[in-house]
């Protein structure tokens, strides 16, 4: 089993098996979540995934239209993890989980398979060699 936790360690966060999938994230939304140019994010089924400690929510409307859920310590502000919103308001199944809640362990062994929202990458930036590029959201 693998374990990350928050900044503070207020929040800790267990998974099992393997990520769907390993990605960097350059749209608007994990700019603005993460304080950083792109994001990089582990995707666990919702099954996968073990959330220990009361972080808080914030809902809102997607860059690409879709409505998501992130969650943040509310302690120490640390970004965690999102999920998408299905239509009848539950959640989408899988979480997006930030890589820097996780021990080196695990941002050491998988290397990003993707790259989502390339058209938002800013223009000095080289693709990341060897992972797949999508101009917006790699199919789940």
């Amino acid at each position: 089993m693998t374990t990350g936790s928050c900044f503070c360690g207020n929040i800790q966060i267990e998974f099992s098996g393997e990520p769907m999938i390993v990605a960097i994230c350059h749209c608007h939304d994990c700019r603005k979540v993460t304080g950083t140019l792109y994001s990089y994010n582990f995707v666990f089924k919702d099954d996968n995934v073990k959330i220990t400690g009361n972080p808080k929510e914030l809902p809102k409307t997607s860059d690409s239209g879709g409505r998501i859920v992130n969650h943040f310590c509310g302690d120490c502000g640390t970004p965690l993890f999102g999920y998408k919103v299905n239509a009848d308001g539950s959640a989408g199944g899988f979480r997006v989980v930030r890589a820097g809640m996780f021990d080196d362990e695990i941002v050491n062994k998988y290397k990003p398979g993707h790259e989502v929202f390339t058209k938002r990458r800013v223009c000095w930036l080289d693709a990341t060699e060897g992972a797949e590029q999508f101009e917006g959201m790699a199919p789940l």
